[in-house]
C-alpha cells in the first residue's frame, strides 16, 4: 500500500452550486504537482444543494443557511477532513458563525484571494469586483482589501442587476452561451473604463461563463487561488495563514 505524500485530508463544502463544486475539484488536481495517482490529496467532498440560497439570506429573502453550512462542515469532520474549504464567496459572510464551532481550520478563500493579489506584478493599487449581490452587500472583498491597502471598484446598480446577476443565474441553470460571457464582459468592461487593474470573479460560477481571454485585464479567479493553497498547505510543514 502507497503512502500518502500527506497527512492532510482536504474537506470540501460545496452544493452551492454543483457545478462550482466540481469545477473546483478540476482545478485543485490540476494544481496538484505530481505524476500518478498517489501523488494527489486525499479529499472529501460534500456538496449539498439544498444549502439555502446565501444571497437571499443576507438580503433578508431567505433562510440563514447556517445550520447547513454547520452540518455539512460536521459531516466533512466525522469523515476524516483535516481541512475545510468553501469554494463560495458569499457563504464566507457566515463563516465567522461556524468557524469556533467546526473544529477544523478553514481556508478562508477571499482571505487567500487578498493576499493573492499584493503579489502580482505590476502592483494592484485598484481592482473590480464581479459577484453577487450577497457578496457585494456583505462587504467580503472591501474588508480585506483594505487591509492590504487595495480599492475596490463595484459595478453601478443596473449592471449588478442585469449583467452580473443575470449571468450568474444562468450559469447555475445550466446556460454558459456567448450571451452569458457577454453580459459578464461587459460587466468587467465597466469596472475597467472605472481604473480596475485586475477583475476578481467573486462567485464561483463566473468563472465558468466568463473565459480569462475576455477580459482586458487579469482575471482572478478564487476558487484556483483557493485550490493552490491548499496545496501549498498540503506540502509544506508550515501551512497557511487562517483567515476568519
Amino acid at each position: 500500500m502507497t503512502t500518502p505524500t500527506t497527512a492532510e485530508i482536504i474537506g470540501i463544502l460545496g452544493g452551492m452550486g454543483p457545478a462550482a463544486t466540481a469545477d473546483f475539484y478540476a482545478k485543485l488536481v490540476a494544481t496538484t504537482p505530481g505524476s500518478s495517482d498517489q501523488d494527489h490529496l486525499r479529499t472529501v467532498i460534500w456538496s449539498d444543494p439544498t444549502i439555502p440560497d446565501r444571497t437571499a439570506a443576507l438580503l433578508g429573502d431567505g433562510p440563514d443557511p447556517t445550520p447547513w453550512l454547520l452540518d455539512g462542515s460536521r459531516v466533512l469532520r466525522e469523515a476524516g477532513a483535516t481541512v475545510i474549504a468553501i469554494p463560495c464567496n458569499t457563504a464566507h459572510a457566515f463563516v465567522p458563525r461556524i468557524a469556533d464551532h467546526v473544529g477544523l481550520p478553514i481556508i478562508h478563500m477571499i482571505g487567500e484571494v487578498a493576499r493573492h493579489l499584493t503579489t502580482l506584478s505590476p502592483r494592484i493599487h485598484t481592482a473590480g469586483l464581479l459577484a453577487t449581490t450577497g457578496t457585494v452587500r456583505a462587504g467580503l472583498y472591501q474588508e480585506w482589501l483594505d487591509r492590504f491597502g487595495i480599492r475596490l471598484v463595484l459595478p453601478g446598480t443596473v449592471s449588478q442587476n442585469h449583467e452580473v446577476m443575470t449571468a450568474i443565474h444562468a450559469v447555475k441553470a445550466g446556460i454558459r452561451d456567448d450571451r452569458t460571457t457577454a453580459l459578464l464582459s461587459r460587466a468587467a468592461q465597466r469596472l475597467t473604463e472605472r481604473g480596475a487593474q485586475a477583475v476578481i470573479a467573486g462567485c464561483t460560477e463566473i468563472p465558468l461563463g466568463l473565459p480569462g481571454d475576455a477580459v482586458g485585464v487579469p482575471l482572478i479567479d478564487p476558487a484556483l487561488v483557493l485550490a493552490q493553497a491548499l496545496v501549498r498547505r498540503a506540502r509544506t510543514d508550515g501551512g497557511v495563514e487562517q483567515g476568519r
